[in-house]
C-alpha cells in the first residue's frame, strides 16, 4: 500500500529471563488433578460431617421427645392435671368432672376422688373444676394445670352468650399467665345427628378466634365422646409455659399443721403431694403460695397411694390412703449445707463513720496548719483565729467566681443546674434574714409534703361510707387533671418555693445530662441486695440448678415422687388461712433458686387491665402474683426510655399503654408473668388491676419525678417578657434563676432578674412571645418505691 509504513517489531521487556522459564510458574496437569482430587475429598468430608451432625441432632431430639413423653405419661410421672373451666355461669362442670372421674375409675361403688388412675387408658389424672365467680381460685388452678378444658354450652341463644364477662376476664388472665395445652368441650348438643353437627359448627366458628390455633373442639355429652377424647389425650404431648419448667413445684393433696411447742406463734406446715418439673432438695428454700418463703426441716418420700399398675379395686386417692401411706425414706435438712433464709441486708450503722486518723495523716495536717499560720493575711482589726478560719482568701474568691458581676451570671446563689449533681444550692448569699431558716429546712426529708405523703387511702374500717366516696372522687379528679395537665403543680402562697421544692433540681437535657445513681439514696437501699452483673448471675444460678438436677443427689425428692414436706417456722395465722383456703383452691409449694429470697428492686412491664376502670395511683398497695409467688408491693410507675438512662415517673397507671412498675420485692429470675390485684373499697375479693411480666432487677435504674411550674406573661416586648404567678417572692426567683424556662408554644429562654416584691421576673426568650402563651419551668427529683408494710397476703 502506497504511503504505508512497514511494521517494525519493537523489542519489549519481559519478566522472564528466557523462553524456557515462562512455564515454570504454571502448574502441571498432574498437579492439577491431585489438587482437584484433594478439594473433592475435602468437600465430600465436609458434607459427610454435616450429614453426621444432622443425624446426631435428630437422634438427640428424638431421644429427648421420648424421654419427655415417658416422663409425662409413664408410670413414674405425676398425675396430669385437667382443669375444667366454665365459659359461662349456665355451664355445669361438676357433672362433667364426675363423668370423667367415673370413666377413669374402675370402681364405681367407692366415693370419687379428684385424683384417679386408669389401667385401661394407662393414665393418672387429677380433675379440677373451677368455681365460676372465684377469680383467685381460678388463677391458682390455671397456674398448675397441664390441660385447660374450656366448657361451653350449645343451648345459648346468641353468640355473645357463649362467654360471659367473668369468663372473658379469666380468659385474658390465663393468656397473661401463659396458656398450657387447651381444648374446648361442647355440652348440651342435640341428639339428632344433623342438628348436632350444625350446632357444633356454630359453636366452633364462634369461639375459634378466642383460643390458640391448635385448640381442638370436642363434644362431651356422652360416655363415648369422653372415651374418644381420653384416647387422644393419653397420646397427646402437653405443652406448658416456660416459666413453670424452671422451678420444682408441688400441688398439695393434703394440708396440715403441727403447733410448735417452743414458739406459740409459729408452727410446722405439712404439705403432701407429687413433686413436679424438677427434683426438690431438702436444703432448698421454698415458697408457699401467699404465705412467704421458708426453710424445710424434713421430707418424707412415701409409697405412691395410687400407682398406675395397681390392683383393680384400688385406683382412687383417699385421705385415709395419704395418712396410711408407707414412708420409704426420710430426708433431713443439713444445717451446714442448707441455704439460709436471708431476706434483708443488715446495714452497719457505723459504716459511714470517720475512722481514727493515722499518724501520717495527722503529721500532714499539722504541716498544713503551720503553712497557713506562716502565710500573712490581711484581716480586719479584732478578728480572732476562729473567725479568720472562715474568711475566704481573695484568690479563692476569684477562683470560685463569687466576684463575677452582671445579670447573666449563672453561678450566684440559687438552684444548681445538672452540672452540680446536687439537690442543694450553694450557701453564699447570707444577706437575707430568713436564709438560715430556709437552709436548715433543706435537710428535712419531710419538706416535700406532697411527694412524700402516703398515697394510699385510709383503712376502710376507720372510714364512713361518705368518706370513702369523697376519697374515691378526689382520686378520680386527680387522675383526670393529670391526663389534662400532666406534671403541672401550683406554687404555694404560704410556703416559699425554695423550701417547698427543695429536693428538686433543673436539668439542661433530660436525655444527656448526668445523674449519679448512687447519690442521696434512701435508707431502704441499705436493706436490699444488688448484682454486679444480673445476667451473669442468672446464668450461673440456672446452670447450678441444672447440675444438681443431673447429679441426682441423695438429699433431693425426685420428680414424680409422692412426698410430705415439713415447712418450719410458719406463722400460725398464715398456716390457718392456708388450711381454710385449701378447700376451694390448690395450695402450691414452689422451690426457689439461689438468691430468690433476698429483697431488691424489681421492674415489671405492666399494662392496665381492660376490665378495670378505677384509677391506679403510684405507691398504692397491690398484690403481685409473679409466677407461683405472691407478695404485697407498693409500686411507682415510669416510662421506658430506650435512648436514655433516666425515666420519667408517672403519677397514675394510664390505660392503653405499657409502663414500668418498680417495687421492693424478693428477687425472681425472669421470665415470669405478672398479675396485679387490687383490693377495692367495700369488695370482698380483689379485682384484676393490671397484667404484665418481669423485666429486670436493677436498683440503679433512675426514675425522676417531674414537676412543671407555670407562669403567665404580663408584658411582652420583642424577646423580653415580664412573667408573674410562677413565684410569689423575689428570693424564689433568684433561687431558681439558673434553671431554663420554656413555653407551650415552643420558645426557650432564661430568667434574667426579679421584678418587684411579689415574685415577678423578667425573662429573655429565643423568639417572640405571644400574649396567650404559658411560661413553664421543669424541675426533677429522683423517686423510689414505697417499702410494703406487710409482705405476703396470707399474713394480713
Amino acid at each position: 500500500m502506497g504511503g504505508s509504513r512497514a511494521q517494525v517489531n519493537k523489542p519489549h521487556k519481559t519478566r522472564f529471563s528466557s523462553k524456557s522459564s515462562r512455564n515454570i510458574h504454571k502448574i502441571s496437569q498432574k498437579d492439577k488433578n491431585r489438587i482437584a482430587k484433594s478439594n473433592r475429598n475435602v468437600t465430600q468430608g465436609a458434607r459427610a460431617a454435616r450429614l453426621q451432625r444432622s443425624k446426631m441432632l435428630r437422634e438427640q431430639k428424638k431421644e429427648a421427645l421420648l424421654k419427655e413423653k415417658s416422663a409425662s405419661s409413664g408410670s413414674a410421672s405425676p398425675p396430669r392435671v385437667i382443669l375444667l373451666f366454665p365459659l359461662s355461669a349456665s355451664v355445669n362442670v361438676s357433672s362433667l368432672a364426675e363423668d370423667i372421674l367415673r370413666l377413669l375409675s374402675a370402681d364405681v361403688s367407692r366415693a370419687l376422688s379428684s385424683t384417679v388412675a386408669s389401667s385401661e387408658y394407662k393414665l393418672r389424672a387429677t380433675v379440677l373444676h373451677a368455681p365460676h365467680g372465684d377469680l383467685l381460685s381460678c388463677m391458682e388452678m390455671a397456674k398448675v394445670a397441664d390441660l385447660i378444658a374450656f366448657v361451653a354450652s350449645a343451648t345459648e341463644q346468641s353468640t355473645c352468650d357463649y362467654i360471659d364477662s367473668f369468663g372473658s376476664q379469666c380468659l385474658s388472665v390465663f393468656r397473661s399467665l401463659g396458656l398450657p395445652s387447651t381444648v374446648v368441650f361442647i355440652r348440651d348438643l342435640p341428639t339428632e345427628l344433623k342438628r348436632r353437627n350444625d350446632a357444633k359448627k356454630i359453636v366452633t366458628s364462634s369461639l375459634t378466634s378466642e383460643f390458640p390455633e391448635d385448640c381442638k373442639f370436642y363434644p362431651a355429652d356422652t360416655k363415648d365422646d369422653l372415651h374418644k377424647f381420653m384416647w387422644l389425650f393419653k397420646e397427646q404431648r402437653l405443652t406448658t409455659p416456660h416459666w413453670r419448667n424452671q422451678r420444682p413445684y408441688l400441688i398439695a393433696q393434703k394440708v396440715d399443721m403441727v403447733p410448735d411447742d417452743s414458739s406459740p406463734e409459729k408452727c410446722t406446715l405439712l404439705l403432701t403431694g407429687y413433686t413436679r418439673a424438677h427434683s426438690l432438695s431438702v436444703n432448698q428454700l421454698v415458697h408457699v403460695s401467699g404465705a412467704g418463703d421458708f426453710q424445710l426441716s424434713r421430707i418424707d418420700i412415701m409409697k405412691d397411694p395410687i400407682p398406675l399398675n395397681a390392683r383393680k379395686d384400688h385406683n382412687a386417692m383417699d385421705s385415709d390412703d395419704i395418712e396410711d401411706a408407707e414412708i420409704i425414706r426420710s430426708l433431713a435438712a443439713d444445717p451446714s449445707s442448707q441455704e439460709p433464709l436471708l431476706v434483708e441486708n443488715v446495714p452497719d450503722p457505723l459504716a459511714g463513720e470517720q475512722t481514727w486518723p493515722t499518724e501520717a495523716e495527722m503529721a500532714e495536717a499539722e504541716r498544713n496548719q503551720k503553712q497557713k499560720r506562716l502565710r500573712k493575711r490581711a484581716l480586719p482589726r479584732g478578728t480572732s483565729e476562729y473567725q479568720a478560719a472562715w474568711i475566704v482568701d481573695d484568690t479563692d474568691g476569684e477562683d470560685s467566681g463569687v466576684e463575677n458581676d452582671g445579670d447573666d451570671d449563672e453561678d450566684d446563689d440559687g438552684m444548681l443546674l445538672d452540672e452540680g449533681e446536687s439537690g442543694f444550692p450553694s450557701q453564699e448569699d447570707t444577706n437575707n434574714p430568713d436564709f438560715e431558716e430556709d437552709q436548715a429546712s433543706l435537710h428535712l426529708r419531710d419538706s416535700d409534703e406532697e411527694t412524700e405523703n402516703d398515697s394510699v387511702m385510709m383503712e376502710g374500717d376507720n372510714m364512713t361510707r361518705e368518706q370513702i366516696e369523697d376519697e374515691i372522687k378526689k382520686i378520680k379528679e386527680a387522675h383526670a387533671e393529670d391526663e389534662e395537665f400532666p406534671d403541672e403543680v401550683d406554687t404555694p402562697l404560704d410556703v416559699p418555693a425554695r423550701k417547698r421544692f427543695a429536693k428538686y433540681r433543673g436539668l439542661k437535657s433530660f436525655r444527656t445530662s448526668s445523674w449519679d445513681p448512687k447519690e442521696s439514696l434512701p435508707p431502704e437501699y441499705a436493706r436490699i441486695f444488688a448484682f454486679d452483673s444480673f445476667a451473669r448471675t442468672q446464668k450461673h444460678v440456672v446452670a447450678k440448678a441444672l447440675k444438681v438436677e443431673q447429679e441426682g443427689r441423695d438429699d433431693c425428692a425426685p420428680v414424680g415422687s409422692f412426698a410430705r414436706f415439713y415447712i418450719k417456722e410458719v406463722p400460725f395465722h398464715a398456716a390457718s388461712n392456708l388450711c381454710a383456703a385449701s378447700r376451694t383452691a390448690p395450695i402450691v409449694l414452689c422451690g426457689l433458686l439461689q438468691h430468690e429470697s433476698k429483697m431488691s428492686v424489681l421492674h415489671f412491664s405492666i399494662k392496665k387491665h381492660d376490665s378495670y376502670d378505677a384509677p391506679i395511683k403510684s405507691k398504692e398497695e397491690l398484690i403481685f402474683h409473679v409466677g407461683f409467688r405472691q407478695f404485697v408491693a407498693r409500686p411507682i410507675f415510669s416510662t421506658d426510655n430506650i435512648n436514655s438512662d433516666k425515666h420519667k415517673m408517672e403519677r397514675f397507671l394510664h390505660a392503653g399503654r405499657f409502663s414500668i412498675a418498680s417495687i421492693y420485692a424478693p428477687i425472681s429470675f425472669p421470665p415470669l408473668p405478672l398479675i396485679a390485684l387490687k383490693n377495692a373499697a367495700g369488695a370482698d375479693t380483689p379485682a384484676v388491676a393490671a397484667v404484665g411480666s418481669l423485666r429486670s432487677i436493677d436498683p440503679d435504674r433512675i426514675i425522676l419525678k417531674k414537676i412543671i411550674l407555670t407562669g403567665y406573661p404580663q408584658r411582652v416586648s420583642k424577646l423580653k417578657a415580664t412573667v408573674r404567678y410562677m413565684f410569689h417572692n423575689p428570693e424564689d426567683v433568684r433561687w431558681f434563676k439558673p434553671v431554663e424556662v420554656w413555653t407551650k408554644c415552643g420558645r426557650r429562654g432564661r430568667v434574667k432578674e426579679p421584678i418587684g416584691t411579689h415574685g415577678g421576673m423578667k425573662c429573655i426568650f429565643n423568639g417572640g412571645l405571644q400574649q396567650h402563651d404559658t411560661v413553664c419551668m421543669s424541675l426533677y427529683k429522683r423517686a423510689y418505691p414505697k417499702w410494703p408494710e406487710h409482705r405476703f397476703p396470707a399474713n394480713v
